[in-house]
């Protein structure tokens, strides 16, 4: 049996290209982004009803990939790359990231929490994306009734 996942490669590699602009838009890097898609698995709930049926973003485990998405945003602003610290300056290059590390930087925190908000925003934002392209493409029923088992 085919699992409804297989059948939306192509249409994921579609969206991924459409929504490559919206990353653009966020704050995230494309790095970070690619590291928020390995952490997020997206599920069809409610698949066997066609009216509440939709593609959801499981986040729940992005906690294990926001320290590298933390340390590429730091590689970043040590490359010159002037990647925005979550406080809303610029970043404080290798003092800031030693008081960053220690919890000592600026903004009352580490920015863990906004950039964790963010890649969940993104990540719903893609899953809706995605539900919408297959919903055109008129392979939303298919792909629904293969998730429902029917």
């Amino acid at each position: 049996m085919t699992d409804w996942t297989d059948q939306i490669v192509g249409a994921r590699m579609t969206v991924d290209q459409e929504f490559a602009e919206r990353v653009r838009g966020s704050s995230l890097s494309n790095s970070q982004w690619g590291l928020v898609m390995t952490a997020v698995e997206f599920d069809l709930v409610d698949a066997g009803d066609p009216e509440r049926a939709r593609i959801v973003a499981d986040t729940s485990k992005l906690e294990h990939v926001l320290p590298e998405m933390q340390n590429v945003d730091s590689q970043m602003a040590g490359m010159g790359g002037g990647a925005p610290d979550r406080s809303g300056g610029s970043s404080g290059g290798v003092m800031g990231s030693i008081k960053d590390a220690l919890g000592l930087g600026g903004g009352g925190g580490d920015g863990g929490d906004e950039l964790a908000d963010e890649a969940r925003q993104l990540a719903d934002e893609y899953a809706e994306a995605l539900q919408s392209h297959l919903e055109s493409a008129g392979r939303w029923d298919e792909v629904r009734r293969t998730a429902a088992g029917d």
